[in-house]
C-alpha cells in the first residue's frame, strides 16, 4: 500500500498536519488530510467538524453539509456544527432549511432574544 504525504503518520501527526494546512488557509489541503482520518476515527467530533469547516471556506458545500448532518446527528447539542449547518445552507440560498438550525444553535449556545 502506498501512503501519500496527506495520509502518512499517526492518527495525531495528521490531525496536528490539517491543523498547520487549516491555519495557513490552504484548506484543500486541510481536507485532504481529514478525509482519511474521519474514516479512521468517525466517532470523533473534532476531526469531522474541522473537515466540514475546511469544505465550507473551500467552497465545497455541499461536503461541508453531508460532514454538518453527520455531526448532529453524533451530537444533537454540538452547537457549533448547528451554526455552521446553517450557515452552510445560507451559502447554498436555502435560508427557509437555514433558520431552523441557526434558531437552534442560538439557543443552545444561550443567546436568547431579550423581551
Amino acid at each position: 500500500m502506498e501512503t501519500t504525504y496527506y495520509d502518512h503518520g499517526s492518527a495525531a501527526e495528521r490531525w496536528e498536519r490539517a491543523r498547520m494546512f487549516f491555519d495557513a488557509k490552504d484548506y484543500a489541503a486541510a481536507a485532504r488530510v481529514l478525509g482519511g482520518l474521519v474514516e479512521e476515527v468517525p466517532e470523533q467530533v473534532g476531526p469531522r467538524l474541522l473537515l466540514a469547516r475546511s469544505y465550507y471556506h473551500s467552497a465545497q458545500l455541499r461536503r461541508a453539509e453531508a460532514q454538518l448532518r453527520v455531526l448532529v446527528d453524533l451530537d444533537p447539542v454540538e452547537h457549533y456544527a448547528r451554526l455552521m449547518l446553517g450557515r452552510t445552507l445560507q451559502r447554498q440560498g436555502r435560508q427557509d432549511e437555514a433558520e431552523s438550525h441557526l434558531r437552534i444553535a442560538s439557543a443552545l449556545a444561550g443567546d436568547f432574544e431579550q423581551v
